[in-house]
């Protein structure tokens, strides 16, 4: 059995969910996100009134950074579909030309994007201290993002 309950949010986002009502299954995406934050709650409760035991703890701490990276991956490819989907045809080509794609961060055709992609968007939350290995995994998936576009297209244009 299932129950209704009723939920108030902001004017403009209750406009935004009248837009894209057809393309989601809100109640599917609310009662997922619901669940994930009770699991969290109660595996953190459970984990504070059970004794330490530091090999379950560092397997969990494991498995909680593979999540984290997963989801930090899946932004920066995302950006990179955006970015590929609205850049010029030539600066296209130079990324996809690009020698050490580690590097497009610091290019000066492509730093000052990539510095404004890291200040307006969720990405900055995702670096911490290995800021290295956030640059590489963001320009990895980034640069995916990027090359999937471009297979898309390329035979059509």
């Amino acid at each position: 059995m299932t129950q209704k309950i009723t939920l108030s949010i902001p004017d403009l986002l209750h406009e935004k969910l009248k837009e894209w009502r057809a393309s989601f299954n809100f109640s599917k995406m609310f009662q997922d996100a619901l669940t994930e934050a009770i699991q969290k709650k109660e595996e953190f409760q459970k984990r504070f009134s059970e004794d330490f035991d530091m090999p379950e703890i560092i397997k969990r701490l494991k498995y909680e950074k593979l999540i984290w990276e997963k989801k930090y991956y899946k932004l920066s490819k995302t950006e990179g579909l955006r970015w590929a989907k609205t850049i010029h045809y030539e600066e296209l080509l130079y990324v996809l030309q690009f020698n050490d794609t580690y590097k497009l961060i610091a290019d000066p055709k492509m730093n000052e994007y990539f510095e404004q992609i890291y200040q307006t968007t969720d990405l900055a939350k995702y670096s911490n201290s290995n800021a290295v290995d956030h640059e590489q995994m963001f320009i990895d998936g980034w640069f995916k993002g990027v090359l999937e576009f471009w297979n898309q297209v390329k035979e059509k244009i």
